[in-house]
């Protein structure tokens, strides 16, 4: 008997020492919730309000098969270790495991409000037990019908018009916790005084609770859809961009002409005509063989650029053909030296 008594009473303190962590860092007047001081606080109200939920599920103090008459009035203010673990997971700021840390404070949630809907406290849709899948195709949704689009937005005014009742609940409870707590806290509360108190604070928790949890859905998705999208932007495994060999250096020739004059005159260094020089970075998959001009050997650049014109025309470009009859027009009026002045007679 004393050593329950005992349990009980470390029990309680552990759960005081957790509330008072709480209400510190929902008060505090810290810059940032990533500072040291605000951290360590978060640390020790996780560890010891970790360890007062472990004792609660030892002592089993709460059963789904019981009703809520049947739990003691200093045992309901336990009733809220499991949403005060939430609340207190979700102030962590670590980025690398913020997706752990989301899962985990909803999963504490989703305990605490199965745990109130079983004693029949509140009204509520229990939400499901595990958090959303990353949406697919979110980039291009499918093509809804009207009838789909005129249900969603029923229900969307569903749950905002939802979300209002819920919003003025949590503040009048808020208000009547206020005009109680003073009592509460000196003690001076009776029994049936503390027991509508903690009642009360379930009732405003189950509300913190829906919130979060629909808030923390909607973060866990758009991390999950990152890092969908950064999966599959990333190379297989064991690939890797393929690395060419550094050019030798050598020297460029236009013509097999040249290749000859250089190649005697400088025998250190390499010498290739343009045709070779194509040949070779088409090999190594620089340039497509689309991009190798031809060229037949001993021509010359006017040569290469007329041949390159006669071809252009060969295949009807439009612009090239226009010219050339253009110019064949005006070569049948305008004969050989017409317009020239100087050289009268």
């Amino acid at each position: 008997m004393a050593e329950g008594a005992e349990e009980g009473q470390k029990l309680a303190e552990l759960l005081a020492m957790g509330w008072q962590l709480w209400e510190e860092l929902e008060t505090g007047t810290a810059p940032s919730s990533g500072s040291a001081d605000v951290q360590d606080k978060v640390r020790q109200g996780l560890d010891v309000l970790r360890r007062a939920n472990s004792m609660v599920a030892q002592l089993d103090l709460f059963s789904e098969n019981e009703d809520l008459e049947e739990i003691a009035s200093a045992d309901l203010k336990y009733l809220l270790l499991p949403a005060l673990l939430g609340a207190m997971t979700l102030k962590q700021v670590d980025l690398s495991k913020r997706l752990e840390h989301l899962e985990s404070a909803r999963a504490h949630f989703w305990s605490f409000l199965k745990l109130c809907k079983s004693y029949g406290l509140g009204s509520f849709h229990l939400p499901p037990a595990t958090s959303p899948p990353a949406e697919e195709g979110a980039e291009s949704p499918p093509q809804r019908s009207p009838a789909a689009v005129q249900a969603k937005l029923v229900a969307m005014a569903s749950s905002r018009q939802a979300k209002i009742e819920r919003y003025k609940q949590k503040k009048e409870l808020e208000n009547r916790l206020a005009s109680m707590k003073n009592s509460v806290d000196s003690g001076q509360a009776d029994e049936e005084q503390m027991r509508e108190f903690y009642i009360l604070q379930t009732q405003k928790w189950i509300s913190t609770s829906l919130e979060e949890i629909e808030s923390v859905d909607q973060e866990i998705v758009i991390l999950r859809s990152r890092g969908t999208v950064k999966q599959s932007s990333a190379p297989p495994h064991g690939t890797s961009r393929q690395v060419r060999p550094p050019m030798k250096p050598f020297i460029l020739t236009r013509d097999a002409v040249q290749n000859k004059v250089f190649g005697a005159g400088y025998p250190s260094l390499p010498v290739m005509t343009v045709d070779d020089w194509y040949d070779q970075r088409r090999r190594q998959g620089v340039v497509s063989g689309q991009s190798t001009p031809q060229r037949a050997p001993g021509l010359t650049d006017e040569e290469l650029q007329k041949q390159q014109q006669e071809k252009k025309e060969e295949e009807d470009d439009e612009e090239a053909l226009q010219k050339a009859r253009n110019r064949d027009d005006w070569k049948d009026t305008h004969p050989r030296g017409y317009g020239n002045r100087h050289n009268m007679g």
